[in-house]
């Protein structure tokens, strides 16, 4: 099973009751961009395979540490700006055959749901919209770290993950039996405010 999406954010947990206060708060994510990713990786035929990311996203997430359960995780992803490193493929992905991008500009993700499994690891769940379509999916979820910046700031950093099969999300091209799921994996880093 894939990390999930931000489920880190409440993954600091428990550490103490001194630090819940200090880790708890409002995260944006880097604002510039430059410390974040979200990426899928799809098998081409079984032979290799296909990366690619989407180059524009925001969201937020709030962590408290002394309820996890209150933690919460929304994304909002610009999904014409997939880019897998060729222009043509890149064209035929915002098409019909795909994300559809003409009609449905932005893929979201809003958690329901946030499960604490130690103090580095949790699970999201929450209603994934993509091409017009909402499935809840369960996003796996490691904290890479967290701390003060050189800028006065302080900073939250995760890993997650999960598997989308194509075909749940009303995407009709099909691609053969070894490409029905892509794996999606997001790093991010939130700046509390």
């Amino acid at each position: 099973m894939k990390k999930q999406l931000l489920a880190s954010v409440l993954s600091i947990a428990m550490i103490g009751a001194v630090q819940a206060t200090e880790h708890s708060g409002t995260y944006d994510f880097d604002t510039k961009g430059q410390h974040q990713f979200v990426t899928f990786k799809i098998s081409h035929l079984g032979y290799s395979w296909l990366y690619g990311r989407f180059n524009s996203f925001d969201g937020q997430f709030v962590y408290d540490e002394a309820n996890p359960g209150n933690s919460s995780v929304k994304v909002t992803i610009d999904t014409s700006t997939v880019d897998s490193n060729h222009g043509e493929r890149d064209k035929h992905l915002r098409s019909e055959d795909f994300l559809y991008v003409s009609e449905f500009p932005q893929a979201t993700f809003t958690s329901t749901q946030v499960n604490l499994a130690d103090s580095d690891e949790a699970t999201i769940v929450g209603d994934l919209t993509l091409r017009g379509v909402t499935k809840e999916v369960t996003l796996d979820v490691d904290m890479i770290g967290h701390g003060a910046d050189p800028w006065g700031g302080y900073r939250m950093g995760f890993e997650a993950g999960t598997e989308l099969k194509l075909a749940d999300f009303g995407i009709p091209t099909e691609l053969g039996k070894a490409s029905e799921t892509v794996e999606i994996i997001i790093s991010v880093e939130g700046v509390r405010q």
